[in-house]
């Protein structure tokens, strides 16, 4: 068991340079938590802050219900992976994979059977007597994760692993990583990336974190959650905006109806009325809002639907013309115009006819809507 405890975790480099603020985090013992954010928010930092790479200039560790503030990497019980894989150049596979075992003077016997059980899992195998330059980047990946399995480790951290592979790789080497947490059940694992997409399908808890420079911010975290919470439930327009590929659409407006249950925005440029299904108790009318709508919340509507007879009108049409239809097979992107040299991006079905200069009806849903404040909060 090996659960992670992090309280009042603060990080300063110098006076100017706040990086962390007053960071509070449970990660229980079979948990995949991921640290995910824009750069510079100091995910990767508080990964070395776990791992004891790095001192808190503030704050208390523990891992498995015990302060490790002063303790040695080697004694925290962790095991890292790196960016870089760091393997050594002159060992071979094995080599590479036994070196800490060595080190900590394990039996002979029990390094070779912990080399070959970790060498099954990563199918390592046949490549245990090769050294790194005879192998691919993915494989160099591998070496390095078997290297962190072999130490039997009570929490494993990764620091962005795959963002020196290519996306076919990248996709390869996620299914083993999430197929390993699961092969460790006990054992809790901290991962740090900058792309979403791996966040969302690896995770089991996300911790967006954003940049923290000025002694007025709150905080490092923006939100905790599960993927789909905070997919569908951001608490700010920089969560909605950071989850989610592409990227959410905002549209500014003015608060001009409220109702038991929805709130009715108009928006700014093209005066259109869009109804929300989200109780406006804190809104006025007047006030200036934010409408957000992912582009996957947005239905092209038939024929039949152009005069909002249709029961996914609910929510009000918007009429656009399309300037750009980009076309990826499975799936395809409207760009339609909006004032100010904005765009709604709508995301269709790939076998879509529609062509630049075409004029659209489209249907935001209502239930999918957001509202966020002139502050960035969430209505």
């Amino acid at each position: 068991m090996a659960a992670i405890s992090l309280q009042g975790i603060s990080k300063a480099f110098g006076e100017d340079v706040p990086v962390l603020r007053d960071v509070n985090l449970e990660i229980a013992h079979d948990e995949f938590c991921v640290f995910l954010g824009p750069s510079g928010c100091g995910k990767s930092t508080l990964l070395r802050i776990i791992a004891g790479l790095e001192d808190p200039s503030a704050g208390e560790i523990s891992i498995g219900g015990r302060v490790v503030n002063t303790l040695a990497p080697a004694k925290r019980g962790v095991a890292m992976v790196f960016q870089s894989y760091a393997l050594f150049p002159h060992m071979t596979v094995a080599e590479n994979m036994s070196f800490g075992l060595k080190l900590a003077k394990l039996p002979a016997p029990e390094v070779e059977r912990k080399v070959q059980e970790a060498a099954k899992i990563l199918e390592l195998g046949p490549l245990l007597n090769r050294k790194p330059a005879a192998l691919s980047g993915g494989q160099r990946q591998r070496v390095a994760i078997g290297r962190a399995i072999v130490r039997e480790p009570g929490v494993f951290l990764f620091d962005e692993p795959l963002s020196n592979l290519d996306a076919t790789l990248r996709g390869q080497t996620r299914v083993e990583i999430a197929r390993i947490h699961r092969r460790f059940s006990e054992a809790s694992t901290v991962y740090v990336t900058h792309d979403q997409v791996e966040a969302m399908t690896l995770a089991d808890k996300i911790v967006l974190l954003n940049v923290s420079r000025h002694a007025s911010a709150s905080g490092s975290i923006a939100q905790v959650g599960t993927p789909m919470d905070l997919y569908l439930r951001p608490n700010s327009r920089f969560v909605a905006g950071f989850i989610g590929s592409p990227q959410m659409n905002f549209l500014p407006a003015i608060v001009s109806k409220l109702e038991e249950g929805s709130t009715t925005v108009t928006l700014g440029a093209s005066r259109e009325d869009v109804r929300v299904k989200r109780t406006g108790a804190r809104l006025t009318p007047g006030q200036a809002v934010t409408l957000g709508v992912r582009p996957e919340h947005i239905t092209l509507l038939a024929s039949g639907e152009l005069e909002g007879d249709g029961p996914r009108c609910a929510g009000s049409t918007l009429t656009r013309t399309v300037s750009l239809v980009e076309r990826l097979g499975e799936q395809s992107y409207l760009h339609c115009n909006e004032a100010g040299g904005t765009t709604l991006l709508v995301k269709l079905q790939g076998n879509t006819l529609l062509r630049s200069g075409e004029v659209v009806r489209l249907a935001p849903d209502p239930a999918s809507c957001h509202l966020f404040t002139e502050e960035g909060h969430a209505v």
